[in-house]
């Protein structure tokens, strides 16, 4: 106060924390990321858009290639049929799904651990396999054809048998994790108050995993309208999107065309993921820190009736795989069922012989060791660096996008980027870099929120005490983060590996002869007649995934025996 007069106190200054060193070699890294998910997802979704609005020549034509494609019968019949059959395959695959997990987490029944390894054996298939063997089931020479009662294998039945063999493993186990908890305490509530069977299980069961079951609807949509293998092999002439895309580009070499479709295709994904991730925003916490874990109590009715379910449902997945052996060993089908090796003399074929094998060992193991590297740092920095709000959500956000791009999608957008003149990066076309780009970047998604669920679960404390005494973020990241979260890592190695082993649709237009790979070869030799070859060959995929699938089990118990011993009390 001076002479009588009150001054008003100055607002105090704002102090940006200083940014260290340290900090900003984070953001470099992050940032490093951050352009290589740009231009390996929205660069090449950007070329192929352009692409849909131009001619042949390269000329702006606006909308009339989209005009051109709802004023084609056959092309736009394409996308009934793709909802068609994406529809029936998502009410059966749910619905068995739903009742395969409610059997394992919550009956008593007998094998348990048998029937959900038998139940996730598709995962080790390539699409194609699955497919080849229904036709020798249900096909013009298929042992059991009786059973469709005149009805053909090639069409829409065909389709929805080979899709729900195909994404049923990947259902069941978004709903064995909505399973895997419950509140007993619900339960015994509804025994006190007189409930009935049936009206517990639609008031306490079902709300309790309605938002599983709401996911794996929306995950078994993009799986099914998006997948390329079972359509191209036992669809016949009933077209879908996926198969108008090759035939398209590879059939007609109408590119512009193409891009359209790819477009189309695109959109049904994209509302199934934003709608994924919108239920997914409302989903509360069904467990209080009061929960009492929910167990199963002995009900023989009940748990020798799954068992019979589920042993049903076994059956039939071990039958498609054994089938699809059995025509791999087959010397001339059905003429001459003997046993031989004469179908695994691949380079006898065409598809790329041996090599092609070897060259999807090489694909896998790059596409693990690198891509899980990137995944796993990129995740660190999003979750633990300090402030860089700003581009830590909008890398979060481009993790989020190759999850709803379809790989022929992608893999077309690739040629349309790569290839394109003047392009700098063109030398990666038709290499083996450009097939574990397009890999690690179609998967990218899955392992990101894998590895952003184990960093969740690590106290804020550590990078705190880290830093409050000096030590530098990398130490921290590969003395304490890494070896914690090792079960993760391993986790996303193992889904990176067995995806590049089996995919077919990302890469089917970027390989050339001396890239190709199994699962395009499985696809060729299909194509030349070659079934049994073919059948041979997703053997190969099949026992290849499986074996490494062992292994990674065995390192497994051995590195969490070292990493993990402080978990032991």
């Amino acid at each position: 106060m001076a002479n009588g007069t009150m001054t008003a106190a100055a607002p105090p200054a704002v102090v940006k924390p200083k940014v260290s060193g340290e900090d900003w070699i984070m953001r470099a890294v992050l940032l490093g990321i951050g352009l290589y998910l740009t231009v390996s997802i929205l660069l090449p979704l950007y070329a192929i858009l352009s692409k849909s609005f131009k001619n042949a020549d390269g000329v702006y034509v606006g909308l009339s290639n989209y005009a051109k494609f709802f004023s084609t019968p056959a092309l736009f019949w394409s996308i009934q049929n793709s909802l068609t059959v994406t529809l029936i395959c998502c009410v059966i695959v749910v619905t068995l799904a739903f009742i395969y997990a409610y059997a394992l987490t919550r009956t008593c029944m007998p094998l348990k651990g048998l029937f959900k390894g038998v139940a996730l054996l598709p995962i080790l298939m390539p699409s194609l396999l699955p497919a080849i063997s229904l036709v020798y089931l249900f096909g013009n020479q298929g042992i059991i054809k009786e059973w469709l009662f005149g009805y053909e294998i090639y069409g829409p039945i065909g389709i929805v048998m080979g899709e729900c063999f195909y994404v049923f493993p990947h259902v069941l186990t978004i709903m064995l994790i909505a399973m895997a908890n419950s509140d007993a305490r619900l339960y015994e509530a509804s025994d006190a108050l007189g409930a009935s069977k049936i009206k517990t299980f639609f008031t306490v069961t079902l709300p309790s995993v309605r938002y599983g079951v709401v996911s794996a609807f929306f995950v078994c949509f993009t799986l099914v309208i998006t997948d390329f293998g079972v359509p191209k092999v036992v669809g016949g002439k009933y077209n879908v999107l996926a198969t108008d895309i090759y035939k398209q580009v590879v059939g007609r070499q109408d590119f512009e065309m193409g891009a359209v479709v790819s477009m189309i295709l695109l959109l049904p994904a994209l509302f199934a993921f934003a709608a994924d991730r919108i239920v997914q925003r409302r989903q509360v916490a069904l467990l209080s820190a009061r929960a009492v874990p929910f167990e199963p109590k002995k009900n023989p009715a009940v748990d020798y009736g799954m068992l019979a379910f589920c042993g049903l449902i076994g059956v039939i997945l071990v039958s498609v795989l054994a089938m699809a052996a059995f025509a791999s060993y087959a010397t001339f089908w059905p003429y001459n069922l003997t046993l031989s090796l004469k179908h695994y003399a691949f380079d006898m074929m065409d598809g790329g012989g041996w090599d092609s094998y070897y060259n999807s060992i090489e694909l896998a193991a790059w596409t693990a060791v690198i891509g899980t590297a990137m995944v796993f740092t990129g995740a660190y920095l999003v979750e633990k660096s300090k402030g860089f709000q700003t581009g830590r959500a909008a890398m979060q956000l481009l993790c989020m996008v190759p999850m709803a791009v379809p790989g022929l999608v992608l893999g077309l957008a690739y040629v349309f980027f790569f290839n394109a003149p003047g392009n700098p990066l063109g030398f990666l076309y038709h290499t083996m870099p450009i097939l574990v780009i397009c890999t690690v970047t179609h998967f990218y998604t899955v392992s990101h929120l894998t590895a952003v669920t184990a960093l969740k679960q690590l106290d804020a404390e550590f990078e705190s005490v880290s830093q409050s005494l000096k030590v530098p973020f990398y130490k921290t990241f590969f003395r304490i983060t890494v070896p914690v979260c090792m079960p993760a890592i391993l986790d996303i190695s193992m889904y990176l590996f067995v995806n590049a082993m089996t995919t077919v649709s990302a890469v089917v237009f970027l390989y050339s002869p001396d890239t190709a790979l199994a699962s395009v070869a499985i696809l060729n030799m299909d194509d030349a007649g070659d079934v049994a070859p073919a059948a041979a060959m997703g053997m190969m995929i099949v026992g290849t995934a499986a074996a490494v699938r062992l292994v990674h089990a065995g390192l497994t118990r051995g590195i969490l025996g070292r990493t993990q011993a402080w978990r032991k009390r």
